[in-house]
């Protein structure tokens, strides 16, 4: 054989030897995106099974004692734990289907479904608080005092911020909107705790009886404005696009 087929063998030979390191480096590097996606996928629902029991607490003790006293602000609080506990249901449901390896069909259907449950939860929220907000007006009595009312409240002070993190951490790994805000619902829901207690305070230590449903209608407009935006990015996925983006 000559030396240039002995060449022409050679680069056949190495530039066989690059492209099977090419795809051995190529299949480890999708293995691992593919088990850091399954790991992210299974914290992240271990986040919302945590939103789902907690927020199922919140609404019985919250609307259980809200209801009892008259508070509006504190029943406005448990509806909003209520819409919290769905959001999160739904988001089980959705990341389930991805983590054990549903079709592409069944993952997207479940996605465009996440995308739009949380901002009907937004919406459903702000109905509640100016229902139960207008009552207290035209009743203009003043809630009483309950000392479980107050300690759910102070224990969501410290449980839905880490809550939030939780959701917006994996949200952000997995690329996935619909947890980014249900982040948000859950630091909405802080704010909403912050100003209860509030309310609650301004009305038993002072007497204002107002202060209890002008602290109720205090939270509408932030869950409206986010319920127009998650409402906004919802119907912006188009089926192409989602359909593009259904492994993210």
């Amino acid at each position: 054989m000559s030396a240039s087929k002995w060449r022409d063998t050679d680069d056949k030979v190495t530039n066989s030897r690059r492209e099977l390191i090419e795809y051995i480096r190529g299949y480890r590097i999708m293995s691992k995106q593919k088990n850091d996606r399954q790991t992210n996928l299974t914290r992240g629902i271990r986040v919302e099974i945590a939103s789902l029991v907690y927020n199922l607490i919140e609404v019985v003790v919250s609307v259980t004692v809200g209801l009892l006293t008259g508070s509006a602000a504190l029943v406005s609080w448990g509806l909003d734990s209520t819409v919290e506990a769905t959001s999160a249901g739904t988001l089980i449901w959705r990341l389930k289907a991805e983590k054990d390896g549903g079709d592409k069909r069944t993952v997207l259907h479940r996605k465009k479904v996440a995308l739009y449950v949380v901002p009907c939860a937004f919406w459903i929220v702000v109905a509640a608080i100016l229902y139960e907000a207008v009552s207290a007006f035209i009743s203009q009595e003043a809630p009483g005092f309950n000392w479980w009312g107050i300690a759910i409240l102070f224990v969501s002070l410290v449980v839905n911020p880490l809550l939030a993190w939780g959701k917006y951490r994996y949200g952000k790994r997995l690329d996935s909107p619909a947890l980014k805000y249900d982040a948000k619902d859950t630091m909405i829901c802080e704010y909403q705790t912050i100003v209860v207690l509030a309310g609650i305070g301004l009305t038993q230590w002072m007497g204002w009886w107002w202060a209890d449903p002008v602290a109720a209608l205090l939270i509408v407009p932030y869950v409206a404005w986010e319920a127009f935006e998650a409402t906004k990015d919802a119907r912006s996925v188009g089926p192409g696009e989602a359909e593009a983006t259904a492994d993210a």
